[in-house]
């Protein structure tokens, strides 16, 4: 009888504590402090998808890393915890600003299509529309590349210190959350008939359940060779020449040349001022500037007086994505091939006109993409900060999923798909050759 009482006493002053035992501790409402408090930290401070990767961000700045050092870490954390949307066979782009210069850099760290993959290769094979998964969407792998980039010109610690918390991890194990568990499960359903997928990220001939502890050995072989030799054992080394024969021995077309010849480009980001904040993406080949247009144009409504999620507020978000995209799939591509009207297309006087397009009662089956010539006269996504007040935002992703399912034999993870997005169609972005549109 006694542990009884004692239970119900216990249980009780539980609630009490949860629910509060007055007035004056009911739960707030009404302010926008009401589900939780800001974070404040003077001295650094860490934004992931995963509780894992935030904490190794946090312990790379706690032993004097810098804002990219942290974000290097955090990334690669995110490529074994959330393998569903992230890893180093993908691509990354990142803008950092640089508190000494106080100037915003960015790097565009993604790959381009195989050189032998031609768009008649596609014309004689009848295959009108580039698959999202296999060899043929597989472009060259940029993530490590831009790592290293980063870090050589803002990163402090080693890039053994660096990558460590993570070769700990694929080695000992870690929980599996329940979100990316989910995820795991359908992409596994697609990928498991392709060669190594399943011996890797399919223990026990299954995909890992919530809560499941999962290791990686064959990533953390590869991310110590990475740490100790350099980005040059991943694109001239040993695990070049691994995923190019694995390539050619399953029907694609990355080689060792693709992978030798690759680098990434340090670009000057674009912005546009919405309603007094300046936005600043990436000019394309990535889609970054989509996001600009969308401003420019919503900047004409008063969303506010809308109500977040509203019918109005849906409505005009979805038409002005819709006019974005157009020109996303007409003018956005690989500048080195291309000359992209990037002023035109972010400036105030063409979000004026598109947005003239817009029915404020009913939606558009679609938009014509607009003409910016005449106008002379748009993954995962960490963002991390350092004392010092150096920031980085950065992207990484597969591009679909945990991507093409291409997986290179003992090297523990998969190639991404982001070829999906290049065009086949003759005389757009490039012609005969499948010129690079990168994808989120």
């Amino acid at each position: 009888m006694n542990n009884i009482r004692f239970s119900l006493q216990f249980a009780f002053s539980i609630l009490l504590f949860i629910f509060g035992s007055s007035p004056g501790a009911d739960r707030i409402t009404g302010e926008p402090f009401a589900t939780r408090s800001e974070v404040i930290a003077p001295n650094g401070i860490a934004a992931t998808s995963h509780p894992l990767a935030t904490q190794v961000a946090i312990d790379i700045l706690k032993q004097g890393g810098t804002a990219v050092d942290a974000a290097i870490a955090a990334n690669a954390m995110l490529g074994l915890v959330e393998p569903v949307g992230s890893g180093i066979g993908g691509d990354l782009f990142a803008i950092v600003f640089d508190a000494k210069t106080a100037k915003l850099y960015g790097l565009n760290a993604s790959g381009r299509s195989p050189k032998s993959l031609t768009l008649r290769y596609f014309q004689e094979k009848g295959i009108t529309k580039i698959p999202s998964l296999g060899p043929l969407p597989v472009s060259v792998p940029g993530c490590v590349d831009g790592w290293f980039e980063l870090h050589g010109r803002f990163g402090k610690l080693s890039m053994r210190e660096v990558l460590a918390p993570t070769i700990r991890y694929a080695r000992n194990g870690f929980p599996v959350t329940e979100l990316i568990a989910y995820y795991w499960l359908k992409n596994a359903e697609s990928l498991k008939e392709y060669p190594n997928f399943a011996k890797i990220f399919m223990p026990n001939g299954k995909a890992p359940a919530k809560g499941e502890i999962f290791r990686n050995p064959f990533l953390a072989d590869t991310l110590e060779q990475i740490a100790s030799k350099g980005r040059d054992v991943f694109y001239k080394g040993r695990i070049a020449e691994v995923i190019a024969k694995h390539m050619k021995d399953n029907g694609g077309f990355l080689s060792y040349s693709d992978m030798a010849e690759h680098k990434s480009q340090w670009v000057e980001p674009v912005s546009t001022n919405y309603r007094g904040c300046d936005v600043w993406e990436l000019p394309p080949n990535g889609q970054g500037i989509a996001a600009l247009q969308m401003l420019n144009i919503l900047e004409g409504y008063d969303l506010r007086s809308k109500g977040f999620g509203s019918f109005e507020h849906l409505h005009l978000l979805t038409e002005s994505k819709k006019l974005a995209f157009e020109d996303r799939a007409k003018f956005y591509a690989d500048p080195d091939f291309n000359k992209i009207p990037v002023t035109q297309l972010i400036s105030k006087n063409y979000a004026a006109k598109r947005r003239a397009l817009i029915d404020r009662t009913k939606a558009a089956k679609s938009f014509p993409p607009g003409n910016p010539a005449l106008e002379h006269g748009d993954t995962v996504y960490l963002t991390v900060a350092d004392k010092a007040g150096n920031m980085v935002s950065l992207i990484q992703s597969n591009y679909r999923g945990m991507g093409s399912g291409m997986t290179p034999d003992g090297l523990g993870f998969v190639l991404q798909d982001r070829g999906e997005l290049f065009t086949l169609e003759p005389g757009i972005n490039g012609g005969a050759k499948l010129y690079h549109l990168a994808g989120g």
